[in-house]
């Protein structure tokens, strides 16, 4: 299917869901506990994230300080953007895909099946680790000729 028509029906169909969910718990529990009940769960996923993106800075830190590429954590950022982006919209339906999106072993699985179905064009797997075995050094000198 065309990527457009995707985000088109998106668009189109999560503020539905969303408007839905909404007028359903309002009815139960009553309009401003509905509305305090956004409030909070935007507030907790605002905490949440920022306990997730600390964590996942420092991972990043620790994989660059072993001189390897954090391929893996940048991709969880992007995980966790999208995820603070669910949040912070008003609903339950956004609210439930940024909480899911807050659950590390649920956001390394889908790193790791995107990475799987995305092979790096390096040809080093995720991490900047060289395939076991292959521990060639190239070494050479150079000049430079227009001196």
């Amino acid at each position: 299917m065309n990527p457009f028509a995707v985000l088109f029906l998106l668009l189109l169909l999560v503020p539905l869901v969303e408007i839905y969910f909404l007028i359903q718990v309002g009815r139960v529990i009553g309009a401003i506990p509905t509305i305090a009940l956004v409030v909070f769960t935007a507030v907790l996923g605002a905490l949440l994230l920022r306990v997730q993106g600390w964590a996942t800075l420092q991972r990043t830190r620790m994989t660059m300080a072993r001189g390897q590429l954090p391929a893996l954590e940048m991709m969880e950022g992007v995980l966790l953007v999208v995820a603070g982006f669910f949040l912070l919209m008003p609903g339950f339906f956004t609210d439930a895909i940024g909480f899911l999106l807050l659950v590390p072993p649920l956001r390394q699985a889908l790193v790791r099946s995107f990475i799987r179905r995305n092979p790096s064009p390096m040809g080093a797997p995720p991490g900047g680790a060289a395939p076991r075995g292959d521990t060639r050094t190239i070494e050479g000198e150079y000049r430079r000729e227009d001196e």
